[in-house]
Formats: C-alpha cells, sequence, structure tokens
C-alpha cells in the first residue's frame, strides 16, 4: 500500500502515530488480497554475463523497451528509469539488476498466476531480441561478488558501504540473491499477531520446500539454500527470527519498538538520498540527527525505514513472508498458495499454530539455522523438517479447498501446491536435484543451468 501524499510529509508527532500506521493495514476479510513479489537473475545468453545497466544489451534498454512494448510507466532517479509501474504493479531493480515483479493486490492464486506468467511473457518478448535470458533460484551460481554490475539508484550507494560494517556477507545478499514473497493482509491486531508467530516459526519449512541454491561461483557451496543462510551474516540488528513476536503482550507497540532501534541507512529529502547509515531514528524523531539538523522525521520517513529492516518475517501494513529462495514459475505461484492455504483460513491458522506453539525459542533457532543446509533432512523432534513440511502443506491443501476459489475449469486454488507435494513426496529440494544434475549429466559445470532452467 502506498501512502497517500497528504499523509508523507506529516511530521511525527509521538509514538502512537507509527503504532496507528500499522494498525490502519487491517481489513475485513473480503478485502484481503494477495500480494506476490519475486526477483530473478539475467543472463546474456552467449557468455552467461549478468547485464551492466548501460549498453545496447543493458538492464535499462530492457526496462524501456518492456515500457514501449506494454504500457508500463517508467519511474526515474534524476534521468536515470530505476522502475516500471502499470496499474498496482510494479517492476524494480535489485541491486545488481535482479529484476523484480511486485504483483498487484490480487482476489485468488489463479489470478497471482495468471500475473506471473504474463510478465514473464512480457519480460521473454523483449529479452529475447537482447540476446538476454532470466533465471529463477536462490543464488547466482556462476558469477564473483566483484563480477556483478551494481545499478544506479541512491540508496544501494549507501547501503554497499555500510553493510561491509555489520556482516561478512551483506553484499553478497545484495547482489547474488532472489527470492519469492508473499504479501498477505489481517483484520485486527490479534489476526496479526496469530499470523506472524504461525508464519515466523513456519519460515524455515518454506525455506527447506523452496531451496534452491547450492552453487557458489561454480562449484557445490555445501548449502541447500545458501540465500538463506547469507542472512545469518548480514546486520544482526535487521535480520532473524524475532523473538519477541512470541512473548506475552507482542502487538503493533512492539513491533514499533523494534523498529525504531533499527540504524537507520538514510532519508530521501528533495529527489535525493542522505545518508543516514547507522544512525539513529529516535534522533530523528527528535530533529536531533548531526546530520539534518532540525529536520524531523516525516510519516514517509517511517514508512522507508519499515522497508530497511529484514526479519523473516516483516509487518508492514501487511505481513511479508521472506524465507524462499527464487524459483521456476510454477514455485513462484507454490509460494503464495503455501501462505494463503496457512493463513487466511482460519481452521487451517489454528491448526498452523498447533502445529508450533509448543516449538522452544532454541527449537525455532535450531530450525532456522540448520535449514539452509540440510532442508527437509534436519533433523527434528524424532523426525524431520520433512515430516513438518508434510503436515504444514495437508492442512494449506485443506485451506484453499475451503476457500473454494475455482478456476474456469472448477479447480481450486490447491493445485497450486503440487510442486511442493512432489517436493516433500520425493524428500528431494530443487538444490538437491541441481546436485544431482551437477555430479551427473552436466558433468561439473553449473552452464546447462541457464538453459534448462531459464524461464
Amino acid at each position: 500500500m502506498s501512502i497517500p501524499s497528504a499523509v508523507k510529509s506529516t511530521p511525527i508527532q509521538g509514538r502512537q502515530q507509527l503504532v496507528d500506521y500499522l494498525a490502519a493495514g487491517e481489513k475485513p476479510r473480503e478485502a484481503w488480497r494477495i500480494g506476490t513479489e519475486h526477483e530473478k537473475f539475467g543472463f546474456r545468453t552467449d557468455d552467461l554475463r549478468p547485464p551492466a545497466f548501460e549498453g545496447e544489451r543493458g538492464i535499462r534498454a530492457l526496462l524501456e523497451g518492456i515500457a514501449t512494448r506494454y504500457g508500463w510507466d517508467i519511474a526515474r532517479e534524476g534521468e536515470i528509469p530505476v522502475a516500471l509501474s502499470r496499474k498496482a504493479a510494479s517492476i524494480t531493480l535489485e541491486p545488481a539488476g535482479q529484476l523484480e515483479l511486485s504483483g498487484a493486490p490480487l482476489e485468488t492464486i489463479h489470478q497471482t498466476c495468471c500475473e506471473v506468467n504474463q510478465h514473464l511473457d512480457e519480460v521473454r518478448s523483449v529479452a529475447d531480441a537482447m540476446g538476454l535470458g532470466f533465471l529463477g533460484m536462490g543464488f547466482q551460481p556462476k558469477w564473483r561478488r566483484d563480477e556483478m554490475p551494481w545499478m544506479p539508484k541512491g540508496r544501494y550507494k549507501i547501503m554497499r558501504e555500510y553493510m561491509p560494517k555489520v556482516g561478512s556477507l551483506g553484499l553478497d545478499m545484495m547482489t547474488r540473491t532472489c527470492t519469492v514473497q508473499v504479501n498477505l493482509d489481517f483484520s485486527s491486531e490479534a489476526d496479526m499477531v496469530k499470523k506472524f508467530r504461525a508464519s515466523l516459526a513456519l519460515q524455515p519449512i518454506a525455506t527447506a520446500l523452496f531451496a534452491d541454491s547450492p552453487f557458489t561461483e561454480g562449484r557445490p557451496n555445501g548449502y541447500l539454500s545458501y540465500r538463506s543462510h547469507i542472512w545469518t551474516d548480514t546486520d544482526p540488528d535487521r535480520t532473524g527470527m524475532l523473538d519477541f513476536v512470541f512473548a506475552d503482550g507482542f502487538g503493533y507497540e512492539r513491533y514499533v519498538d523494534y523498529i525504531l532501534d533499527v540504524p537507520m541507512y538514510f532519508s530521501y529529502q528533495d529527489g535525493r538520498y542522505i545518508d543516514l547509515a547507522g544512525q539513529d531514528f529516535k534522533r530523528f524523531l527528535a530533529g536531533e540527527l548531526p546530520t539534518l539538523p532540525g529536520v524531523h522525521a516525516t510519516m514517509k520517513d517511517f514508512a522507508d525505514h519499515l522497508t530497511t529492516a529484514f526479519p523473516e518475517v516483516r509487518l508492514k501494513q501487511y505481513l511479508e513472508m521472506r524465507g524462499a529462495d527464487g524459483g521456476p514459475w510454477n514455485r513462484l505461484c507454490a509460494l503464495p498458495a503455501f501462505w494463503v492455504g496457512l493463513l487466511y483460513d482460519d481452521e487451517a491458522l489454528d491448526a498452523a499454530w498447533d502445529l508450533v506453539k509448543d516449538f522452544s525459542r532454541e527449537e525455532r533457532h535450531a530450525l532456522r539455522d540448520g535449514v539452509p543446509k540440510h532442508a527437509l533432512k534436519l533433523p527434528f523432534r524424532g523426525g524431520t523438517v520433512r515430516d513438518l513440511a508434510e503436515e504444514a502443506l495437508k492442512i494449506a491443501g485443506h485451506g484453499l479447498r475451503r476457500r473454494a476459489r475455482l478456476n474456469r475449469n472448477g479447480a481450486d486454488e490447491s493445485i497450486f501446491l503440487e510442486p511442493l507435494i512432489e517436493i516433500v513426496q520425493a524428500n528431494q529440494t530443487p538444490a538437491e536435484r541441481k546436485l544431482e544434475l551437477f555430479h551427473g549429466p552436466w558433468h561439473g559445470s553449473v552452464d546447462p543451468l541457464f538453459r534448462e532452467f531459464a524461464y
């Protein structure tokens, strides 16, 4: 949800304003929507290198080509095109030119899957003529960090300089990872809390099911979701499992307290990004930042600041599920199906919470820390994560069937869980399948991946 322009410039008078901002996301059930986002790696089909921003085969030319052919509006930073928008959807750039679709808020997964397919068709039709392809995975399988381009966006320059001060893998997170996320609504504070807790405890299960980042610089890296591992050494101030979400009394106020403790990156003032990396938002509220003396934070600053925390589940005026690696088109539809099935049906949400409510803090962290390497095969309570995934998928399937949102052929949304059910039945993640190919028919090369798994 974008902030109405009248609200953007509103000075923040007190903490309650920030609490009210989060609460303003509450919607009645009939207004709940599904917003799916996914990122993908571009590559030049002749040499597999990531495209630069400028040049005949660059990301800028791709954006302008998509805008011209398919009626997207171009958003610019100065003279530089950095995003496209059409109706309620947008196409944006991650730091190394990973292309992200932020989908419109839609009513059903059927609509989501149509949106994803239309987007991939549009991108492909322009990219093909430029000799570009796109790949869905969690981590760039071939190129080194210093071989990745940087997009000319102001906030990325600030983050690029700050990241190495707080973790060793932040620049990899920026340049070499891709994810698929879904944004979901809540009806009340109590509903938000229940969904936040259930989804946060279950996020490692999604990470395991979607694990698809086993290669670094052309070799196996020892992980199944290296993307997920990267978040453990990016910036401890703004990542992780948020233990306080499970504490008594959690709600909007406690989340506001957390966000106010997250160090700043920037403030967008007069069309440019002011570097405030590491500074205290509470001092900004008081107009006491040395870089911006006397300037007080506005609601736009707070909304921007919310986007600079990266926990496994993030609260804005909706909840973002952030645990999954990017992947092929059918898993881009499966991720929203998984979470909608679990969270948008009361019976399913109760069952999902029953599945995880007695997990201890240590168990939640053991799942989060163990899944990047072991995925479905991680031992847990006498079984494995596969057992949890199987149960979660059953609950999600029942939830989607009860939702009974049918396509033209009379099929409900549970059809989109099929790729995940196959993964659980085979007890083989997408990463393990690729490793099998790497050690077999690909003869120790990741290059065939770009051909066989491109969109």
